[in-house]
């Protein structure tokens, strides 16, 4: 007696194998690519606030943001005497500095938030160096805007952690950074994973560059 041999069919996994390897292609052909131009669209879409009469609004999550350095008793004044040990922590962004990471430089929209913490010696079983308080000295916004600000940067002092003024344009520290930072009127000479990156994109500063060499030979 002949016998009917059965007709091979798919299994239910390779099935759902089959299905799966449909969506995970899918997805990779939809999902755009990254470009600077995309980080900067990025950036506008979670760019700085201001109140009415024109304070800068400070996120409640920049710590939630790229850490990119913190500064021990950091001052660009020799003749300046705090009288006090302090910590400077900086955050950017997360869009601006995607941006930064393709380019070596900065966006429009770019905000870097500089927090002052004082420091503490004793506390714990700390016996020796500084460890972070948690009392915030201060908060200071650098804030780049081509169409709000004629020098397309501004800084802002925010006291009360929430709103903050703008500093007006003739203060000393948009002197000091047009002169002597690195990229973009900021200091990313400070910013270890940043100064290579800028370095490689050729994007520093002359007026640095100038400043490094005469460091280097002194």
């Amino acid at each position: 007696m002949l016998t009917k041999t059965p007709t091979k069919t798919p299994t239910k996994t390779k099935i759902l194998l089959l299905l799966l390897a449909i969506v995970l292609i899918s997805l990779a052909v939809s999902q755009p690519a990254f470009t600077p131009q995309a980080a900067t669209a990025e950036a506008r879409n979670t760019g700085p606030e201001y109140t009415r009469n024109g304070e800068f609004k400070l996120p409640g999550n920049y710590r939630q943001w790229v850490y990119l350095t913190t500064g021990f008793d950091m001052s660009y004044n020799p003749a300046m005497a705090m009288g006090h040990h302090m910590f400077d922590n900086v955050f950017v962004d997360p869009a601006s500095y995607k941006a930064f990471v393709e380019t070596g430089t900065w966006p429009d929209k770019t905000m870097l938030v500089l927090e002052a913490r004082s420091a503490q010696g004793k506390g714990s079983i700390n016996q020796k160096g500084n460890f972070q308080n948690t009392e915030v000295m201060g908060i200071e916004v650098h804030v780049k805007d081509a169409a709000r600000f004629p020098g397309k940067w501004a800084f802002f002092g925010v006291d009360d952690g929430q709103t903050g003024k703008m500093f007006p344009v003739g203060a000393e520290c948009y002197k000091c950074h047009a002169a002597h930072a690195a990229v973009d009127t900021t200091f990313v000479q400070f910013y270890p994973t940043l100064l290579p990156i800028a370095k490689s994109k050729g994007t520093l500063s002359a007026a640095y560059q100038q400043e490094s060499t005469a460091a280097g030979k002194k």
